[in-house]
C-alpha cells in the first residue's frame, strides 16, 4: 500500500493538528523507510516474481525486523516517544504511535501472507487485497481522497506554496502511485530499495507545504474548547 498510508497521515491531521505534516507522513511511512536499508545491508529480502500477486512482482520473502506486528509497535512507541522528548505533546506522540502502526494494518489488507507477527514467528498473515487490481485501485484512491478533503478543511493556505504546492503535490503522489503500480517490473530488489528511499523527498515536501499552510481558525477554537471541557474551565 502507498496511497493508504499518505492517507492515515492526511487524516492524521485532525487528531494532531500541531504536529508537521511531514512528521505525519514519517510516521505513516517509517516500517517502508527501514525496510529499504536493511534490505540493501543483506538482514531482509524481496525477490522480483511477477504473478506473485495481479498489483505487484514483489515477493517480501523475509522482513521482520521491519515489518512484524510486535516490531511495528516498537517502531511505534519508539517513534512516538522520541517526539515527545523533543515536543513534549503526549497526546501528539500517542497520534504518532498509532499512525506507525497504522502501517502494519494496512499492509496486512492488501499483501498475501507474508507479513509475521513477530521476529522468529512461523505465522504469516495478509489477506491478499493485491489479487485484484481494481478493488485495490478503489480501496487506495478512496482513502486517498478522504485523507486529502480532512487535511484541506483541517488547514488553510497561508500563500501561494501552500495553495498551489499543496495541490501539485495532491496531484503528484497518485502519478508516482500510477508509475509504480504499472510500470515495468523493477530489474533487481536493490533498485526497489533504492527507490522506496525516494520517500524521503516526498517527507520533505509534505513538511514543506504544510510551514504554508496553517491550522484553520475553527479548529483552533474546537481545540481550546475541549481543553477548557477536560480542565473545567470556562
Amino acid at each position: 500500500m502507498f496511497l493508504g498510508h499518505y492517507a492515515v497521515a492526511l487524516s492524521a491531521k485532525r487528531a494532531a493538528p500541531s504536529v508537521s505534516l511531514g512528521t505525519l507522513f514519517a510516521a505513516a511511512a517509517f516500517l517502508d523507510l527501514v525496510w529499504p536499508v536493511l534490505v540493501l545491508a543483506g538482514v531482509e529480502r524481496v525477490a522480483i516474481a511477477p504473478g506473485t500477486t495481479a498489483f505487484t512482482p514483489l515477493d517480501f520473502q523475509y522482513y521482520p525486523i521491519s515489518h512484524s506486528l510486535a516490531m511495528a509497535v516498537v517502531w511505534g512507541l519508539a517513534f512516538g516517544s522520541v517526539h515527545l522528548v523533543i515536543k513534549r505533546t503526549p497526546p501528539a506522540a500517542i497520534v504518532l504511535a498509532l499512525v506507525v502502526v497504522s502501517h502494519w494494518l494496512l499492509d496486512a489488507v492488501v499483501h498475501r501472507p507474508d507479513l509475521p507477527l513477530m521476529p522468529g514467528g512461523k505465522t504469516l498473515i495478509g489477506f491478499g487485497l493485491w489479487n485484484s487490481i481494481p478493488a485495490t485501485l478503489a480501496v487506495e484512491l478512496s482513502m486517498y481522497a478522504v485523507g486529502l478533503v480532512i487535511y484541506a478543511r483541517m488547514t488553510r493556505a497561508r500563500d501561494r506554496i501552500g495553495r498551489w504546492g499543496f495541490a501539485a503535490f495532491a496531484l503528484f503522489l497518485p502519478v508516482v502511485y500510477a508509475v509504480a503500480s504499472f510500470g515495468p517490473p523493477p530489474p533487481s530488489a536493490s533498485a526497489v530499495a533504492w527507490a522506496d528511499m525516494g520517500q524521503w523527498l516526498v517527507i520533505l515536501w509534505a513538511a514543506w507545504v504544510d510551514r504554508h499552510r496553517q491550522v484553520s481558525a475553527a479548529v483552533h477554537t474546537s481545540v481550546n474548547s475541549s481543553r477548557s471541557s477536560r480542565t473545567g474551565t470556562a
